[in-house]
């Protein structure tokens, strides 16, 4: 899931001669090679791979069905599910490199999507539409974009003939937006290690992101990632009958939980990777929240710069753990008090602290051991940061200075999550790319009418496409 750092307010250069050649996004104006896409990416857009609805293992399916059609061989291709979860099932290919000493690269996305409710969007979630200069539908950002673009490049290398140094594979999961459902990446990294073999693995998480106004003012590369835990909290109470109320109720109780929570407010805190980001992109503006940026990486109790930069949701998020209410359910009956009630608080925990730590933390907070609190899973692990390696993260902002001249590449922590932590864990470092970019309010994303810049579509697409054969030489 994708959540970079809202866009900086600064005004910043954009790409001349590489904007200039972007197609308007209607199909008489693409090229080629761009039709061959589109197809790819609309076919995957609108199969529905929700996982209340979906089949992510039909939309494996068809990316399998384009990969043979343009040369891959049977085994060159794996298809994945297990018994129990038929329809969450993924892909992963192999493109052959000419080196037998350097060790792959990895293309890491997930197919899977957020529901969406045809009745809340103005348009059809699972129907590529394009408007206004926008392509509109659920995952055409999130992240079958991503998906569409590593399928697409390895159907280009075959295509082509083109042969690199290092063997590409590519793994298309599902599993990623339902934290309790099948992981695929979790799945491979577990049980297939072998198969998805690599040095590294490029990722979404990273990426641009524009003033709301047209301009791209910064290019990020996620090097790390908040952990990502949900806590199960139950209230229960003997109940009985609602014409005789007692204070003791269930309802009441969850409810003074969860607004002590939301009073609660985790400590600011740096990391490497972030004390770089708020310095860089700080310097990069010229507005009261960049000297306050800046201020706050050089000094973390300064509490007038972090009163400013506590404003923008997103920095907040980047500098602390936070810890929110996102479902409830309670009560069994319209005349009866409540005997039990349930609430998930969804946590994004700050790199260095343990979900036990933050549940011990929640608990104290609540001060009623009546309240349970259960960590939702248990078996997920800790999110580590890859090293900023010259050798990866120099392509990076070498291409970058070429689409994007002007724009500052900065190192950042996702406030999200992704499958990237399965990879970390078994020993794949894991980076989220620059290229394609969004606009401050978020494009859609997780929520309702869903959307991308077709000139994100296609410059992020060539940018992706040339990276990947950067780091492949």
């Amino acid at each position: 899931m994708k959540l970079t750092i809202l866009a900086l307010a600064a005004a910043a250069l954009v790409a001349g001669s590489v904007m200039a050649e972007v197609p308007t996004g209607k199909m008489g104006a693409l090229r080629p090679d761009q039709q061959q896409f589109f197809s790819l990416y609309k076919e995957l857009v609108e199969t529905d791979t929700s996982v209340t609805n979906g089949d992510c293992t039909q939309a494996a399916a068809q990316i399998a069905t384009r990969l043979k059609a343009a040369g891959f061989v049977d085994d060159q291709i794996t298809l994945f599910s297990v018994p129990d979860h038929p329809k969450e099932g993924g892909i992963v290919a192999v493109y052959p490199g000419k080196s037998s000493t350097l060790k792959p690269l990895l293309l890491l996305a997930h197919i899977d999507v957020v529901a969406a409710k045809r009745a809340d969007w103005v348009r059809d979630p699972f129907k590529l539409i394009e408007e206004n200069g926008y392509y509109y539908a659920r995952g055409i950002s999130d992240d079958k974009m991503m998906a569409a673009t590593w399928a697409d490049t390895l159907i280009r290398f075959k295509q082509s003939g083109y042969k690199p140094g290092r063997t590409v594979k590519m793994a298309l999961t599902c599993g990623e937006e339902t934290d309790t459902a099948f992981n695929g990446a979790q799945y491979l990294a577990n049980n297939k290690r072998d198969l998805i073999d690599a040095a590294f693995a490029l990722n979404e998480g990273g990426g641009g992101d524009t003033d709301g106004k047209g301009h791209i003012v910064s290019q990020s590369i996620q090097v790390g990632e908040k952990i990502y835990q949900d806590y199960k909290l139950v209230a229960t109470n003997p109940g009985g009958h609602s014409s005789q109320p007692v204070r003791d109720n269930a309802i009441y109780a969850m409810s003074d939980a969860l607004l002590k929570i939301r009073g609660h407010e985790f400590p600011a805190e740096f990391n490497d990777t972030t004390r770089v980001f708020f310095s860089r992109a700080g310097a990069a503006r010229t507005d009261a929240m960049g000297q306050a940026m800046v201020a706050l990486a050089k000094d973390p109790g300064d509490a007038t710069a972090a009163a400013v930069v506590n404003t923008d949701k997103g920095f907040h998020s980047m500098l602390r753990t936070t810890c929110v209410a996102t479902m409830i359910d309670g009560g069994h009956a319209l005349n009866a008090l409540p005997q039990r009630v349930e609430a998930n608080v969804n946590c994004r925990i700050f790199p260095g602290h343990a979900p036990a730590e933050i549940k011990d933390t929640l608990a104290e907070v609540i001060g009623n051991p009546g309240i349970s609190i259960e960590l939702a899973r248990k078996d997920k692990p800790l999110a580590t940061s890859p090293a900023l390696d010259p050798a990866i993260i120099g392509p990076m902002e070498t291409l970058s200075a070429k689409y994007f001249p002007g724009v500052p590449v900065i190192p950042s922590i996702s406030t999200g999550a992704t499958d990237g932590l399965y990879m970390s864990a078994v020993g794949i470092p894991t980076y989220g790319v620059p290229g394609p970019w969004g606009d401050p309010d978020g494009n859609g994303v997780h929520g309702l009418n869903e959307r991308l810049e077709v000139r994100s579509v296609y410059i992020g697409r060539d940018y992706l496409f040339d990276l990947v054969k950067a780091l492949a030489k």
